[in-house]
């Protein structure tokens, strides 16, 4: 069952369609009286933006209400007999198993988008020069490429898995302390507790994943400036308008030899990305969210320190592979 992007209240329709496919009226939330989702009438930019921009109603229309169908004008809303319910009842079980298989099928898309593009990324981070000879640069680039693809496709299972046993923990720690200090008093369920499935955590970190892919492909295409006289005249413009230490020394930490933006951007940015996107799923206090994900990462470091001595083919590139990985 779709729920409302404002406040996770379960509903039955999400808008009302009738003659044409483009004549629909948004459904109201009987809980908040919110438009239910808003996103149903919004285009795939809208959607990859307000991704990329970490907004909570984008996730919960992608997560759960993509797919569902519409109340369609003129059809009767009531059926009457056992027969009608038990009917239903099964119809509703086979379109529950049609949503989960297409949940893992976007998910091996998505995964299989996101570990190219990331392998590309490393790649072009490994070799920042290219040779002229486009014939030598295709034969000599390819066998390094597969390595470092294979790499991120170790290391992103790996992150995967580990994220899946710590929310698996979590829950049954979190449910088993919710029966305990259960109050007598009737509480709302969330359509998010109602409507979750183990199939949303990869999902939901391969979406949360697309802003920190983003700006990690703009840095491998733009480069900071590397010239003596570009940093020259930086260092001096700092220490004209700057003159007291403490803040040249604070403002020397973003320099690009003292800083990895690249670093910050895949563990930084993207281990708060992926904690939001968690949050959104498990509706739980960011400190289950961030043991989930530092779980995540000792698993996907485990990895990468038993992958990074064969992406490398030698000492130096497998401690860059490494120092690269570990968050």
């Amino acid at each position: 069952m779709p729920i409302c992007t404002n406040c996770t209240h379960p509903v039955p329709y999400l808008y009302t369609l009738y003659e044409s496919a483009y004549n629909l009226r948004l459904e109201q939330c009987p809980e908040c009286l919110c438009f239910a989702d808003p996103y149903v009438e919004h285009d795939s930019l809208v959607l990859a933006l307000d991704l990329i921009l970490l907004k909570r109603g984008v996730y919960r229309h992608l997560l759960y209400n993509r797919g569902a169908e519409p109340r369609k004008a003129g059809t009767a809303g009531d059926v009457n007999g056992a027969d009608a319910h038990v009917a239903a009842a099964a119809d509703g079980k086979g379109k529950e198993k049609l949503r989960e298989q297409k949940r893992w099928w976007s998910i091996l898309r998505l995964g299989s988008a996101a570990v190219g593009v990331d392998a590309f990324i490393r790649w072009t981070h490994f070799n920042p020069e290219r040779p002229q000879d486009l014939s030598m640069w295709i034969a000599e680039t390819t066998e390094p490429f597969i390595r470092v693809f294979l790499g991120c496709l170790a290391e992103t299972i790996a992150f995967h898995a580990g994220l899946m046993l710590a929310c698996a923990g979590t829950l049954k720690l979190l449910n088993v302390v919710q029966k305990r200090t259960k109050s007598l008093e009737n509480t709302r369920v969330s359509g998010i507790h109602l409507e979750f499935r183990y199939s949303l955590i990869p999902l939901t970190i391969l979406y949360s994943s697309l802003t920190k892919l983003f700006l990690l492909f703009l840095l491998s295409i733009w480069r900071p400036p590397q010239s003596p006289a570009s940093q020259g005249q930086i260092n001096w413009w700092t220490s004209t308008v700057y003159e007291n230490p403490i803040i040249s020394n604070a403002l020397s930490i973003l320099d690009e030899d003292n800083l990895d933006r690249e670093w910050v951007v895949r563990n930084v940015l993207g281990g708060m990305s992926a904690g939001f996107g968690l949050r959104v799923i498990l509706d739980c206090h960011p400190i289950f969210t961030t043991v989930i994900i530092l779980a995540g990462w000792i698993a996907k470091t485990a990895v990468a320190s038993i992958v990074s001595g064969w992406v490398g083919r030698d000492e130096k590139a497998g401690e860059v592979w490494l120092a690269y990985s570990i968050p």
